[in-house]
């Protein structure tokens, strides 16, 4: 992803990157942290909405029930979430349902649980596979649980769904994350939430608020820096994430991830193996009642957010446009609203300055993807629909 190696704030915040593309980020000793945050203010000030660009809207597909998660097979149709436990599926051109895919897991729809993402490997033309994330039942509680099945070449089944996790039960209903997604190797990665206690994103030993990784065949693949801790949770890749509800690679293949906040504090991160996020350890949003969360907005071993939004969006989904139809939207981000109505594209060449695509179609966003037609596709839990987006 291109950055601007000449701009002070990509400097002090990711290193200077002759190459053009985007440096892992260092981290910044203790007397640099008044610096940083001043830069992140500035991050913050640049996310004051641009002006509208003209948009037009299709809508693809429509009567859903709570839709969580589309995902395109290799011809052009796909598969819609719905998190009462329906997977549906769809012809390349949308309209209504071709059907309800049977063979899935035990969903428990309390909540924010229920059936939550799907993602379809690149080796699908091969294994047939379709990944899914839900909110499982274990014991008297629930979890966040994944795994993938084959589906039957008429489309209608998963074949043999197997499990690649086992979660550990949880009381209640709250912040079970989940998106997945493939890496070039690939590698499958899982987002979790804390499940609404917020300790539990410290304990590598718990897999809420996590980031965790498996390989193609859903064997939990450990980050070496967590491997030698005893009773770690198989497959960490990182820690201290409140909700993460989108994750995507860029056109470098790096992890990126938007999580919720609690009063504020919703965060764009670069994922890094082996990294804490901080939370609940530190945060740039305040608690429900008013109070301070941790010891503040940084301290020294834990990453920073790119950008961050205060007040919340509740970010759900996320794309990094290929600028595959639209070359001048190359690399840049486009994230949902939950709890005000829009969409966020995010410039990474201009310090991630947002613009608010806000429309009649844009209502409770909860994903968003690139479709093989290179539009931004996203689906509207408010209309219960899908829709696809290009500038005019």
């Amino acid at each position: 992803m291109p950055a601007n190696p000449s701009s002070g704030l990509f400097a002090l915040l990711f290193g200077k990157n002759t190459s053009g593309v985007r440096g892992q980020r260092p981290r910044l000793p203790v007397g640099c942290v008044g610096s940083a945050l001043m830069a992140l203010a500035v991050l913050a000030l640049l996310a004051t909405p641009s002006p509208l660009a003209a948009q037009s809207f299709e809508k693809i597909a429509a009567d859903l029930e709570e839709p969580w998660a589309l995902a395109f097979l290799p011809e052009g149709s796909f598969l819609v979430t719905e998190r009462d436990g329906a997977l549906l599926r769809f012809g390349a051109g949308g309209g209504a349902a071709l059907g309800r895919v049977s063979g899935l897991p035990r969903v428990a729809a309390l909540g924010q649980g229920g059936l939550l993402d799907v993602m379809i490997p690149r080796s699908f033309t091969t294994t047939r596979r379709v990944w899914l994330s839900y909110a499982a039942p274990v014991g008297d509680g629930l979890g966040t649980a994944a795994g993938f099945g084959r589906l039957s070449e008429d489309g209608q089944r998963l074949e043999g769904f197997s499990p690649v996790m086992t979660p550990l039960p949880r009381p209640g209903g709250r912040h079970f994350g989940s998106r997945l997604v493939e890496a070039s190797d690939g590698t499958v990665y899982l987002t979790t939430g804390d499940r609404g206690s917020a300790p539990l994103a410290q304990d590598p030993t718990r897999p809420e608020g996590k980031v965790l990784a498996f390989t193609a065949d859903g064997a939990p693949k450990t980050h070496a820096a967590f491997a030698e801790i005893p009773g770690v949770f198989p497959g960490l890749h990182s820690i201290g994430h409140r909700n993460i509800q989108g994750a995507a690679l860029d056109a470098n293949g790096q992890l990126w991830t938007v999580e919720h906040g609690a009063r504020g504090g919703d965060e764009l991160n670069l994922i890094e193996g082996g990294r804490n996020h901080g939370w609940p350890l530190i945060s740039y949003g305040t608690d429900y009642d008013g109070s301070k969360i941790g010891q503040g907005s940084a301290a020294p071993g834990l990453e920073q957010p790119v950008t961050y939004w205060v007040p919340s969006i509740a970010p759900s989904g996320l794309a990094v446009h290929s600028g595959k139809a639209y070359p001048d939207w190359a690399g840049q981000m486009f994230t949902g609203s939950l709890n005000s109505g829009f969409l966020s594209q995010l410039d990474p060449t201009s310090g991630f300055a947002e613009t608010r695509i806000e429309a009649d179609e844009t209502g409770r966003v909860r994903d968003v993807t690139e479709g093989p037609d290179g539009r931004i596709w996203f689906l509207s839990v408010l209309d219960g629909a899908v829709y696809a987006l290009s500038p005019d």
